[in-house]
């Protein structure tokens, strides 16, 4: 049984247990039965199962009988519309991002960071599609994506060393960066050169260049990237792209100045 020893939200009471129960049924990206989420839950049975029934007596889940599986319940669902509308920079940078995927036909991403963690906002395909993890809404790692490392590059010292303590250092390729130390070289490296690599280090044969997206006071609200396969481009051939890019970024940082961005 592969049971979590500490829930993030154990410390929060009752709002806090709940909030890893939504976490836990959206994490399996289908819907899931309640003998799924007890064999991955920290919480006892009888818990659990209460949790479930107000999270779907509160339209936060929707139960299926028939299947007998919970899923994300359309409440929740405009609750994610809300916040993606009011505290994603998404809606501000559409038209930048349209623009710069017209003019390098290649996968653009927009993300913001979240404890440590990429959340991917928004996403525009490259003229010849390839597969890739990513996706708008998806949770990637900080530590090993060009848009992780980029954004935390320019957090304030204290706030960069609690998410280089968020990271977890799997090494999902070979060339993933598997301890602090060496996180902390290469944010020190992107803070000096303005940019990062995604050096196929969350995926094999996937490569990106990224750019922070910084306020006029040098605040980092999120960062842009260009996303190619290693069969399509290389690393030098992504660098080519940074006056694009990085003009990109800042079209948006200025687009977003008035944007009441979260704290």
């Amino acid at each position: 049984m592969n049971r979590q020893t500490v829930p993030a939200g154990a410390g929060d009471g009752t709002v806090g247990k709940a909030l890893d129960v939504l976490d836990a049924v959206a994490g399996f990206g289908r819907p899931v039965r309640f003998a799924e989420l007890l064999d991955r839950s920290p919480f006892p049975k009888a818990t659990l199962y209460r949790l479930l029934q107000t999270l779907t007596n509160q339209g936060m889940l929707s139960y299926d009988e028939a299947a007998q599986t919970y899923a994300p319940g359309l409440r929740l669902v405009r609750l994610a519309h809300a916040a993606w509308a009011q505290s994603s920079l998404a809606p501000i940078a559409r038209p930048f991002l349209d623009a710069l995927s017209e003019r390098v036909g290649e996968t653009i991403h927009l993300a913001q960071l979240d404890q440590g963690q990429v959340i991917y906002v928004d996403k525009r395909n490259a003229q010849k599609p390839i597969q890739m993890y990513s996706a708008a809404g998806k949770v990637g790692p900080g530590y090993c994506t060009g848009v992780g490392k980029t954004m935390m590059a320019f957090l304030p010292e204290a706030e960069r060393g609690t998410a280089v303590r968020q990271q977890s250092f799997f090494a999902h390729t070979p060339n993933t960066l598997t301890s602090p130390e060496a996180l902390e070289a290469e944010l020190a490296r992107i803070r000096h050169d303005g940019i990062g690599f995604d050096r196929e280090e969350h995926e094999p044969g996937i490569i990106c260049v990224a750019a922070p997206i910084l306020t006029s006071a040098g605040r980092v609200i999120g960062a842009l990237s260009i996303t190619t396969s290693t069969q399509r481009n290389t690393l030098d051939g992504l660098a080519r792209l940074r006056p694009a890019l990085t003009e990109t970024a800042n079209r948006i940082a200025e687009a977003a100045k008035d944007w009441q961005f979260p704290a």
